[in-house]
């Protein structure tokens, strides 16, 4: 809402309570929805970032590798190398399958298909997750659960960088004033 609205006094001097003027919020939402023309929603689609998702899996996959790969050098111990990767891979694979499906071309068929492919896809994504970690004992010697679990969550916060990154740079618009 731009501006003060006018308000009515509904109660007298005990406990008043204000309300909007409804023919005031009616004036200032009819002014406010104005539907977009082709040309400005093709302009507003063009001024924003066109982000991949597969971007931002490499994105994840190479920070995954480079954090696995110091810490084994640093702590000198390729179990916790592993371990972190492994951590980094429970979140990495399951969003690439994720992904995958809703890139689908059946995905995009419609809404209704649209919705239940996020959902399914979704679900899939979580029990892989979770299979991931349950067979990471089995799957990875001498197994690190801090390390796994870092590995983990360092992975997934790495979205924002390449939310960052896949920004275009901002150019100044010429100015009209003086």
């Amino acid at each position: 809402m731009k501006g003060p609205s006018r308000m009515t006094k509904t109660e007298s001097s005990s406990g008043s309570k204000l309300q909007p003027n409804s023919h005031d919020e009616e004036t200032l939402q009819e002014a406010e929805l104005q539907p977009w023309s082709a040309e400005q929603v093709r302009v507003w689609r063009q001024s924003q970032p066109q982000l991949s998702v597969w971007r931002v899996l490499i994105t994840q996959l190479m920070v995954a590798v480079s954090f696995a790969s110091v810490v084994a050098v640093w702590f000198e111990s390729r179990s916790l190398g592993l371990s972190w990767l492994y951590g980094a891979l429970t979140v990495v694979i399951p969003s690439a399958l994720f992904a995958r499906g809703l890139t689908s071309r059946t995905a995009s068929v419609n809404a209704m298909a649209a919705a239940l492919g996020f959902m399914v896809w979704q679900s899939v994504k979580w029990v892989l997750s979770v299979l991931l970690l349950v067979l990471a004992p089995s799957a990875v010697p001498e197994l690190s659960w801090p390390a796994l679990l870092a590995g983990l969550i360092v992975t997934m916060k790495v979205y924002w960088l390449a939310l960052v990154w896949g920004r275009p740079a901002r150019t100044a618009a010429p100015s009209t004033t003086l």
